[in-house]
């Protein structure tokens, strides 16, 4: 009897070790730039740089590269393509062959408002080309996601989202990304990002701060 006693105890003390290792079970941290440059009435260049960690400072887990072009119809609809570039490890705490990444993609834009909520919807299409190990693999996914602005002062708002991942693929289900923070405005090209989000996977789920920088630049005004 205490044996099986002993043998539960120390299967339960794995498990627990396990646990407390998992990236599950860490608060990880994207560190953002997001920038836009408009260069003329209808036309504005996006670039994106993002590093992020399975842990608040540490544990690197991708860094990731966003380029392109929008195109704005009017002030409610516009299209955005561009390309992306990114490193993975794909592991937490283990020796891994990092995945790297290059991707196309191309959005649709919706901009609304309700009453004081500025309202954003967004459908991505991505062509994803992935190489691992010696091994390339192509594969294709759409996202749909919808964001929400709210002013609560001259310079403080806060924002929430939820952004549905589809692959093109037996398993459609890819992840699902839901969360909330708040945004401070430094003048009319500068504003920081603190949030948090949560992000389910079909067997899995992650938890992450937002900690960004957001820029606008102008080149169509005339400076003196």
């Amino acid at each position: 009897m205490k044996n099986k006693i002993l043998i539960i105890c120390l299967i339960l003390y794995c498990f627990q070790v396990n646990a407390q290792s998992s990236a599950e079970s860490k608060l990880g941290t994207w560190y953002m730039y997001n920038g836009s440059y408009k260069l003329s009435k209808n036309i504005k260049l996006t670039t994106n740089a993002h590093f992020r960690y399975y842990e608040l400072a540490s544990e690197y887990q991708q860094e990731i590269y966003r380029l392109g072009v929008n195109y704005a119809f009017n002030n409610k609809m516009n299209v955005t393509a561009g390309s992306v570039y990114s490193i993975t490890d794909t592991s937490y705490k283990k020796d891994a062959a990092d995945l790297y990444e290059y991707r196309f993609y191309q959005d649709l834009n919706y901009k609304d408002n309700w009453n004081k909520i500025r309202v954003k919807h967004r459908v991505r299409l991505a062509q994803r080309f992935k190489r691992k190990n010696a091994t390339n693999e192509v594969a294709h996914r759409i996202r749909y996601g919808l964001f929400l602005n709210y002013p609560i002062s001259k310079n403080w708002e806060t924002y929430t989202f939820s952004e549905l991942f589809i692959k093109f693929a037996t398993k459609a289900y890819s992840q699902n990304r839901t969360g909330a923070g708040i945004l401070k405005k430094i003048d009319d090209n500068l504003k920081l990002k603190l949030g948090y989000f949560y992000t389910k996977f079909s067997n899995s789920d992650l938890h992450r701060l937002q900690v960004g920088i957001i820029l606008k630049t102008d080149f169509t005004k005339k400076t003196i």
